[in-house]
């Protein structure tokens, strides 16, 4: 069973955080003292909540960063992605500058209760990718902004800001959670809203390629080539500005038992694997633990670290 915590216990860089460790209790030093100064600014430490281990360990004061842009691509399982047949591909460079989770899973089928569970840490009873949905209730974006943080989705081929169409050549608003409140309007952006300078960049994106480029409908080699493309310059700049890029799958197939690649890069980052068993709602709730929002509907269970 996988326990919906943050992701925990996968390492941290040397040079990642600023802090003291004698302000922290006696069991927590041994950990806190691999850690050096990336940024002064950190976030207090959280009793009640555990917070983002592949960055950080449990427990401890820890930076936020400054961006996160999370991806996400389609329909593949783990096998098929980490094949040593695409040993030379831009998504291998990427798992071997960051950590690669080999127990990461989609929480059913098919695509769209997915994003749903990803964005709002429920499906929202929703079994099919059924369109269009018209949803209220606690979600990432809301939480950000309601801290005084911000939101945005970038959907590749959405015609235009705000637009609820369900299929516009190869967008389909069922990859696009955000899209199914309506409130949220002014953050649902097409791709090409996607900022060139990345300092402005809201707090957390979700970056959703259309379904000719996130492997749906296209191949391994036309999602990579435009993950290369439109991707590696922000990753270049996070690693120089303590941001971060997740790229994760939304499902994988019932031979994996819809075991996926979700990987984290960036400069807090340990490079490496681990095999702490995650899903959508772990990511979400990492997510929220960075930036020390509250948890939400199947992120608040098991709040004990799985470590």
């Amino acid at each position: 069973m996988i326990k919906t915590t943050s992701i925990t216990a996968a390492g941290i860089n040397p040079g990642a955080i600023k802090t003291n460790p004698h302000d922290l209790p006696c069991l927590l030093r041994v950990n806190i003292l691999r850690l050096a100064e990336l940024t002064p600014n950190y976030l207090s430490i959280m009793k009640s909540s555990f917070v983002l281990s592949l960055l950080f360990m449990p427990l401890f004061a820890m930076a936020a960063p400054d961006h996160v842009v999370v991806v996400i691509e389609e329909n593949r399982g783990y096998s098929q992605i980490m094949d040593k047949g695409n040993n030379d591909s831009y998504i291998h460079q990427l798992a071997q500058r960051g950590m690669l989770f080999t127990q990461s899973y989609g929480v059913t089928h098919p695509s769209q209760p997915n994003y749903l569970a990803l964005f709002s840490g429920t499906t929202q009873g929703v079994t099919s990718n059924t369109c269009p949905l018209m949803l209220t209730g606690d979600n990432l974006a809301t939480a950000l902004i309601n801290h005084g943080l911000s939101f945005a989705s970038y959907a590749e081929s959405l015609p235009s800001t705000g637009d609820t169409v369900c299929i516009s050549g190869p967008y389909q608003r069922k990859h696009n959670p955000l899209s199914n409140w309506l409130q949220l309007a002014p953050g649902n952006l097409s791709f090409d809203d996607f900022p060139k300078e990345y300092s402005t960049l809201p707090t957390v994106s979700f970056v959703i390629p259309d379904q000719n480029n996130d492997m749906h409908d296209g191949s391994f080699s036309d999602a990579d080539e435009w993950l290369k493309l439109h991707i590696q310059p922000y990753v270049e700049w996070a690693f120089k500005h303590n941001s971060l890029l997740i790229l994760t799958w939304d499902e994988g197939d019932a031979v994996e038992n819809n075991r996926i690649v979700t990987l984290l890069i960036g400069p807090m980052v340990k490079t490496g694997t681990s095999a702490q068993p995650i899903n959508h709602y772990n990511v979400l709730r990492t997510l929220l633990d960075l930036y020390r929002l509250p948890a939400m509907n199947a992120s608040l269970k098991d709040r004990k670290s799985v470590v």
